[in-house]
């Protein structure tokens, strides 16, 4: 039996994410290879002196991410594609060719302004902007410019400040379970920036082609098309994106949500996992991995990255648009070396980076443990509020039915039987409530055979607020039916 090397520290705590992370390393690291057959959950907690149950819980994790696998007769094994680099077994690893990155997946599918006030603000895509830490976040400010020296208000590193990246390297590792480093990671104004520069690259290295989930938000569309890559649609199911569909397509690049598909709210299965990394070696492609809510997950352990099974096929992409407030403006791109490179060029060329002060608060923010103690106290928050409003549908929307409860900061609710998703748009809004149709985030081949649905946002309300609205939904809903 393999000597495994997991050296715990009681003390810590989490004792489950110890020996997670010690399995990571280890394949990481090549001294875990594909195929080795691990212990029993029995036979490592004896070893390890630890319950049962927390083994059990860390291989559950690992299984997710698509590290391990587990087979009836088999027991439990490192996966085959879990290995360091994404050539053949024993051949050194090749340089991934440019590509790009994804969007704001979980964004409002229309122009921000572009709706009247309403009673009842259930669009999707933003955060409780009235929970922003403007206390906090000015002292970190406060902070931070104490401590800025002059030179650093010269113009800016067109990769960021290396203080934010060195803390977000950290940070995505311990809580995305990300493989990355400060020279890794670029700083960009937001996902949709780091997306829009990431394509146009990718359209000059020659590739014309990006996969997009079918549904996604349909604000990233336009965005994408403007660069002139042709986009081809690929159906997601009950496990996330269907990669044989990927497969049967000359797409060498395709944009994912697998934490927290949007809209639907589902969690890419860990066979998918497996295939789509399958996939980008198979096909020398990349995997662009929008993670835009990944931090909100509530009724299971977060499901780690896919970016840290493979950093040399996935790029992953993320800002503080749903932690914090859109208007910050400040987002990542954790990419493989030669793409950091072309990225950075690219700053260079074209804005010359991204504004210093608020890169410096971040990353005091972030030292300081106030980011994570504000992520605590709103995902309680949401919480409880996801909970109000998806008990209140069941009760005001007989059969609806209610999806992506587990995770992110919205609802997708299909609609009972007969109804009109239009019709129940415009009553809800006379109303009052502001809510999302879903089938504009469908593609016209997939969107007649879809159920009509809205996607309902739930962080901007309170719980009370939220059960009325699900009242007036309700009525919306009994005189929309079709007649």
């Amino acid at each position: 039996m393999t000597d495994l090397h997991l050296p715990l520290d009681r003390s810590a705590g989490r004792l489950a994410a110890q020996i997670a992370a010690g399995f990571r390393a280890g394949v990481r690291s090549g001294r875990l290879t594909a195929g080795t057959r691990l212990p029993s959950s029995r036979d490592l907690a004896r070893d390890l002196a630890v319950s049962r149950g927390v083994v059990v819980a860390a291989y559950e994790q690992l299984t997710a991410e698509g590290f391990l696998i587990a087979r009836r007769g088999d027991g439990t094994r490192i996966a085959p594609l879990a290995r360091p680099d994404d050539s053949p077994a024993g051949a050194p690893a090749r340089p991934a060719p440019a590509r790009p990155a994804p969007l704001p997946s979980g964004a409002a599918p229309v122009v921000p302004g572009a709706r009247t006030p309403v009673d009842y603000d259930l669009w999707p895509g933003s955060p409780d902007l009235a929970a922003f830490p403007r206390d906090r976040w000015l002292a970190a400010e406060r902070t931070a410019l104490r401590a800025l020296p002059n030179e650093a208000l010269a113009y800016p590193d067109p990769a960021g400040a290396f203080v934010l990246r060195a803390e977000l390297a950290g940070y995505l590792g311990r809580v995305r379970a990300a493989h990355t480093d400060p020279d890794r990671i670029v700083i960009t104004n937001g996902v949709a920036h780091a997306l829009s520069a990431l394509t146009r690259l990718l359209r000059a290295n020659g590739h014309g082609v990006l996969a997009v989930e079918d549904p996604t938000s349909v604000r990233q569309l336009p965005m994408l098309q403007a660069t002139g890559i042709r986009l081809v649609r690929i159906p997601v199911d009950g496990e996330g994106i269907d990669v044989a569909a990927l497969a049967r397509t000359d797409a060498r690049v395709v944009l994912v949500t697998p934490a927290h598909q949007y809209p639907t709210g589902v969690v890419l299965s860990p066979g998918r996992r497996a295939r789509l990394i399958a996939w980008a070696r198979e096909r020398d492609g990349l995997i662009l991995e929008d993670d835009y809510d990944a931090e909100f997950r509530y009724d299971r352990e977060p499901v780690g990255c896919l970016q840290g099974v493979d950093p040399d096929r996935v790029v992953l992409l993320g800002s503080v648009s749903k932690a914090l407030a859109p208007a910050i403006r400040l987002g990542w791109a954790a990419v493989p070396p030669p793409l950091a490179a072309r990225l950075r060029t690219h700053r260079l060329h074209t804005d010359l980076g991204t504004p210093v002060l608020p890169q410096h608060t971040l990353a005091e923010y972030l030292r300081g443990g106030g980011y994570d103690r504000h992520l605590r106290a709103m995902r309680r928050r949401y919480r409880t509020r996801r909970d109000a409003l998806a008990e209140a549908i069941r009760r005001h929307v007989p059969g609806a039915r209610v999806h992506g409860v587990s995770a992110g900061i919205h609802l997708y609710v299909e609609l009972p039987p007969g109804c009109d998703e239009d019709r129940v748009i415009a009553r809800a809004a006379r109303a009052g409530l502001s809510v999302a149709g879903a089938r504009p985030m469908w593609s016209s081949g997939r969107a007649p055979h879809a159920r009509p649905a809205l996607v309902l946002g739930y962080a901007g309300l309170g719980e009370g607020r939220l059960v009325k609205a699900a009242e007036l939904l309700g009525q919306a809903v009994a005189t929309g039916a079709q007649g």
